[in-house]
């Protein structure tokens, strides 16, 4: 007889799992679906996000910002050091230590508030009056729940380029870009967007000379203008990235120990490079292809996504769907929080998430961030605005950590003097972006934030100052 739930949670990314949790603390039995595997063959939770996305990524910026500083940026504090090498096995090792222990730590969690943990493949088998069938296929005979209420959390995969094949030894998707066990002398990154910044961020400052080909004809389309200029003045410059925007790549020829690409510029001049590792980052796609949707009407779009309305319900009922599987930005705190807000619609509360608030952030460095709507997007709509602007340069706080690269931009509504969008680049500006989502989402004015006293000396001055701006009437600039 199958185990019976009020809600089956399939994938446990940052999306699910938390789904899972909060859905178990307002007293309803959950059980947590999930098929990842480790390099070493165990069940590993917490999704991309936690196995090969946003954790182990961020450990690896993190370590190579601190060698480039130990070699260029020490020395302007009076420290002076020599004889720096570079331990990669140590690097690794540290990144997978702190991989590891948040995977285990859901588990954990699962424990605490007492949701069922299941490992394998889960999919839709039917429906019937004990609710949904899920039939979870792991490592021994496949084993079929009942659930009242379903969460589809199942993630995404990168995509796939035509005619590539990803081996994670010479071309490489983000799992393999990081775990090369040395850092390669020439890296070729197919797609400048978050993924390829930043990897290719990480191995250049490791040593790698680094190109990144972008199919675009602009650099980080999605990001403000202004901010997106800046970041290519700063990769290309400071940084050495090498990054060619209106690339098309013809072919991708791998050998046993590079990997050559052959591609057209934006002028429709041939090139060919050779590399010694390849990262294919041209975006991702939903991980819905396995849910056996047929078999209960479930309906997804064109692109694979599921179909689900405001508040994350499909066209089934009962049925949820978040995160990276249906519509809207693929970041994890935005799974996060969809998970929240349909477990607590589940469970008879007023979930919500708001859409328009949701923070980017980019964590290269200088890291970018931005909420809201860009200086173009205001444009296009004939919006009418007022912007004000602060260089991170006039920041006693930035000039005293040595980061001065980049700026805080606030758009506010001519008429209502409401805020509209803000727009950072520069040292931690994935900190700094909060105040302003805090701001946006309780309907703040720049006159607000301008009237609101921001720590001295402190890099949230240049958000203070950017709102004064705003009215023209910055008074450090």
């Amino acid at each position: 007889m199958a185990k019976n739930f009020d809600v089956a949670v399939i994938g446990a990314g940052p999306g699910g799992y938390v789904a899972a949790i909060r859905a178990a603390q307002l007293g309803l039995s959950v059980v947590c679906i999930d098929a990842w595997k480790n390099a070493q063959g165990k069940p590993s939770l917490g999704g991309t996000c936690l196995n090969v996305g946003c954790i182990p990524s961020k450990a690896l910026l993190e370590s190579s910002e601190n060698f480039e500083r130990a070699h260029h940026k020490f020395a302007d504090h009076g420290i002076n050091v020599t004889g720096i090498s570079l331990d990669m096995p140590k690097l690794l090792a540290r990144k997978q230590k702190i991989v590891d222990t948040f995977t285990t730590g859901i588990a954990l969690l699962f424990k605490k508030n007492k949701v069922a943990s299941m490992h394998g493949h889960g999919r839709f088998v039917g429906a019937g009056p004990d609710g949904y069938q899920i039939e979870i296929a792991g490592d021994g005979a496949p084993e079929t729940i009942a659930a009242k209420h379903v969460v589809i959390a199942t993630g995404s995969l990168p995509r796939p380029m035509p005619g590539v094949t990803v081996d994670n030894k010479v071309v490489c998707d983000n799992i393999g870009a990081l775990s090369f066990a040395e850092v390669p002398k020439r890296l070729g990154v197919i797609g400048a967007g978050v993924i390829g910044v930043e990897m290719g961020s990480v191995w250049r400052r490791l040593g790698a000379e680094v190109t990144i080909l972008e199919a675009l004809p602009s650099f980080l389309a999605a990001a403000d203008e202004q901010v997106a200029k800046e970041a290519f003045r700063q990769f290309t410059g400071p940084l050495g990235l090498k990054i060619y925007t209106g690339a098309k790549v013809a072919s991708v020829t791998p050998a046993e120990n590079s990997v050559t690409v052959e591609y057209a510029d934006r002028e429709g001049t041939r090139h060919v490079a050779e590399f010694d590792r390849l990262v294919v980052a041209i975006g991702r796609v939903p991980n819905t292809a396995g849910l056996n949707v047929d078999s209960v009407g479930l309906k997804l779009d064109a692109r694979g996504y599921v179909e689900v309305d405001g508040t994350c319900r499909t066209n089934l009922p009962n049925v949820f769907a978040i995160g990276d599987a249906v519509r809207g930005p693929m970041l994890a705190h935005k799974s996060s929080e969809e998970g929240v807000a349909v477990a607590e619609t589940i469970a008879g509360q007023s979930g919500h998430i708001n859409l328009d608030t949701i923070p980017w952030v980019i964590y290269t460095a200088p890291e970018i961030a931005w909420v809201g709507r860009t200086e173009q997007e205001l444009k296009a709509a004939g919006i009418a605005y007022r912007s004000g602007q602060f260089p991170f340069i006039a920041s006693g706080r930035a000039r005293a950590i040595g980061e001065t690269a980049g700026f805080v931009k606030m758009l506010a509504c001519a008429e209502t003097d409401r805020i509209l969008g803000v727009h950072i680049i520069g040292p931690f500006a994935s900190e700094l972006i909060s105040e302003a989502v805090v701001a946006m989402e309780f309907g703040a004015t720049s006159e607000d934030i301008a009237r609101i006293v921001h720590a001295h000396p402190s890099l949230s001055e240049a958000l203070h100052e950017a709102a004064l701006g705003v009215d023209k009437r910055s008074l450090n600039l």
